[in-house]
């Protein structure tokens, strides 16, 4: 049974503001449109069908997945361009992609021959071609190849059966980590953009389809996407953005639509109040600036409120600070969480909001 208002739903519990949702799916889809560059937006945020839909609605041209699970929720919600942007470094994974372009169009990122082989293999023996992105590491130093070794990787895996070589793709995350000014992220996010435009060009020389060259993160939605040569953006965060976003100036606390809902459990300690939302509630990522684990604010207004949620337990969460003195126990408090992602992976369910009204739940899926 939905609940009627917020007064009726029980906390902790994870809340999307429905109007402050679409919003931002319809300001990154204008964005992107303005530009020219398609917008597949990153389904691992939100995993809910729901927000797929309204995105794939707002003008989006597929959607980007992390896992199998996710992938495959969309495939059966009826989505059939997918960008499986993690490599399938199993056996088994890579089967699964293979069949998969059976149902859908399913392409996959690597960054190896071995990666490649693995999925021409599984295409052969499933009797499909999936499409391959190549992943270029433009400074985030995780998974990827240097620039300087695209040519070498990319004629390996053009030359094995089963899979196509349709482009290149790249994660600048590193953005996330600056500490630095707007202005020096958004320099940094077309720097890295430039990089992955150059490479494009050197393997079309090659003779390899550059069809899609590929950016993807929410720090970076107004630079990497701005130069020219990139045809897609991958942002996930921005569909409901974080405290993590806000520290980082690529959005405001009032375009916020992800909050945990909690309530006050104990006031013992001077300067500090107790609530009922701790890492099982709000995951373990710390701020990007300030070592907090999230950024309260007030249940109404959804302002700031003068209170640092300094640390959690497994069902506790501490907040100091000067409102802590005006709370008492059973006051609710909403709490913006650093990394909406990581949030929306420990939930099974989602209360949709508008003002004081709960208006649906919305089940989460693919979920490890």
């Amino acid at each position: 049974m939905i609940p009627n208002s917020l007064l009726q739903v029980d906390s902790p519990a994870l809340l999307v503001d429905r109007g402050r949702m679409l919003e931002n799916i319809h300001a990154m889809a204008q964005t992107m449109k303005g530009q020219g560059v398609d917008l597949r937006p990153h389904f691992k945020t939100s995993k809910m069908i729901e927000v797929a839909q309204l995105q794939l609605g707002a003008g989006a041209v597929g959607l980007t997945c992390s896992t199998w699970a996710e992938a495959s929720a969309l495939i059966d919600s009826g989505c059939d361009d997918i960008f499986w942007a993690n490599s399938t470094a199993t056996a088994t994974k890579a089967r699964l992609a293979a069949a998969a372009n059976r149902r859908a169009t399913v392409a996959v990122g690597l960054d190896s021959p071995e990666l490649g082989s693995l999925l021409s293999e599984a295409a052969l023996r499933e009797g499909s071609t999936v499409p391959v992105l190549l992943e270029i590491d433009t400074g985030l130093r995780r998974t990827g190849i240097f620039p300087e070794e695209a040519g070498r990787v990319a004629d390996a895996i053009g030359a094995l059966p089963g899979i196509e070589l349709i482009g290149v793709y790249m994660h600048e995350g590193q953005l996330a980590s600056l500490k630095t000014s707007r202005d020096k992220i958004r320099l940094e996010g077309r720097k890295a953009a430039a990089v992955l435009v150059g490479v494009a060009a050197d393997l079309g020389k090659r003779g390899h389809n550059m069809s899609r060259v590929s950016v993807g993160s929410t720090p970076g939605w107004d630079s990497a996407p701005l130069v020219d040569g990139v045809t897609e953006a991958r942002p996930g965060t921005y569909v409901f953005f974080d405290a993590n976003q806000v520290r980082l100036s690529s959005t405001e606390v009032n375009n916020c639509a992800l909050t945990v809902l909690s309530s006050v459990v104990s006031c013992h300690h001077p300067g500090q109040a107790t609530v009922d939302a701790g890492t099982k509630a709000m995951s373990s990522d710390r701020s990007n600036r300030d070592d907090s684990l999230g950024l309260p604010i007030d249940i109404r207004t959804q302002q700031p409120l003068e209170a640092t949620f300094r640390r959690a337990y497994e069902e506790h969460g501490i907040i100091e600070g000067p409102i802590t003195e005006s709370l008492s126990v059973a006051d609710r408090v909403r709490i913006i969480p650093n990394h909406a992602c990581g949030v929306v992976n420990m939930w099974s369910e989602v209360h949709v909001v508008d003002g004081d009204d709960v208006t649906e739940i919305w089940k989460t899926v693919g979920r490890h």
